[in-house]
């Protein structure tokens, strides 16, 4: 793909992503009050994993090419992506309240996701039964969430045997019509995607950039787009359930599903570089460690917090490319992340939150 073609590519995703996004979060908002589903629940799951769509194919497939640093790649920067910049930028657009469900279960989950990612893959490898057992955390994860939305009487059985003959067909149609806008939302979102990370990893590779730093930048922020789009256009519409569910979902299943199902499919285990685990898995888990705290703050990410992440993430991005470069500057930078920036950040944050509690 040449640079003409690939500047086409750039435009035509990003109009189709914007479009994308406002069909889905409209189709959400719709299904949540047919259903009688939290907005939470519904960007936990329908949200949250369509959205993660690009994700998936883009692992899958480079695990059955045998493309391992693009398929851990694509997942660890994506869920750095996800919580530095787009939780970032959607708490600069608006303040995001921040559910209880959120700071007791599912922030906590992710959490334990990524460090079990790091723990099955210290080995240097996924092979299929730490494959399979990330995938079975997430059909428990599944199962959860949705008896805790029917326990809160907010599923269809919730409806009333006086309503069931009156109002359950028309329930059903407003939930299918809520399904249809999400699902063109989703064919929009992954087209846009798609042909926006073409355009960009192509131009990466001309530039001679390597497969995990590809995955780790271009990919998996190009994959996090439906994701970008999806939480600024809820955070903006007030809907900012959907906003922060969307990402928190988002990254449970990119861990859970999309390496256990890369890992069950691929001909060979999915290997995980040195690199991987000695520094973008432990960020990873850091950004998620992080969320507790700032979330418990208040209940909600503030402005400040979200410029927070957000500076994070381009401190992040900087790191990689200077380690691309071979800078030796990535070392100064990475040294003064992780003496200086991270404990005076996890100090101010502590002293939030006892100052809230109080």
């Amino acid at each position: 793909m040449g640079p003409v073609a690939a500047v086409f590519a750039t435009l035509g995703g990003l109009a189709l992503l914007v479009g994308g996004g406002e069909l889905l979060v409209r189709g959400a908002v719709a299904i949540a009050a047919a259903a009688r589903m939290s907005p939470l629940v519904i960007g936990l799951t329908v949200v949250a994993f369509g959205t993660s769509a690009p994700e998936l194919a883009v692992s899958l497939q480079a695990a059955m090419a045998g493309q391992a640093d693009l398929s851990i790649g694509n997942v660890v920067g994506s869920n750095i992506f996800n919580v530095l910049f787009i939780l970032g930028v959607s708490a600069l657009i608006t303040p995001l309240v921040i559910s209880i469900q959120l700071i007791r279960f599912d922030v906590p989950l992710m959490i334990a996701a990524s460090l079990g990612l790091l723990g099955l893959g210290i080995d240097g490898s996924l092979g299929r039964l730490e494959a399979s057992l990330l995938f079975a955390g997430l059909l428990g994860y599944v199962f959860w969430t949705l008896r805790q939305a029917r326990k809160e009487g907010g599923s269809l059985d919730g409806v009333s045997a006086g309503d069931a003959t009156g109002q359950r067909p028309a329930v059903w149609r407003a939930v299918f019509g809520g399904l249809l806008v999400v699902g063109l939302g989703l064919v929009l979102l992954v087209l846009g995607s798609h042909w926006l990370v073409l355009g960009a990893v192509a131009l990466a590779r001309l530039a001679g950039v390597s497969e995990l730093i590809i995955g780790l930048t271009i990919v998996a922020a190009g994959t996090s787009l439906p994701e970008v789009a999806t939480s600024i256009l809820a955070a903006v519409k007030g809907q900012r359930d959907i906003a922060v569910g969307n990402i928190v979902g988002s990254n449970i299943f990119n861990i859970l599903a999309i390496l256990g199902l890369s890992g069950m499919l691929a001909p060979e285990p999915i290997g995980v570089s040195p690199a991987a685990l000695r520094f973008d898995i432990p960020i990873m888990i850091a950004v998620a460690l992080a969320c507790l705290p700032i979330f418990f703050t208040g209940r909600q990410i503030a402005r400040w917090e979200g410029a927070l992440f957000l500076g994070y993430y381009v401190a992040y991005v900087a790191l990689l490319i200077l380690q691309a470069l071979g800078n030796e500057a990535a070392h100064t930078l990475g040294l003064v992340m992780i003496v200086f920036v991270v404990p005076l950040t996890c100090i101010t944050l502590a002293v939030t939150v006892v100052r809230d509690r109080k």
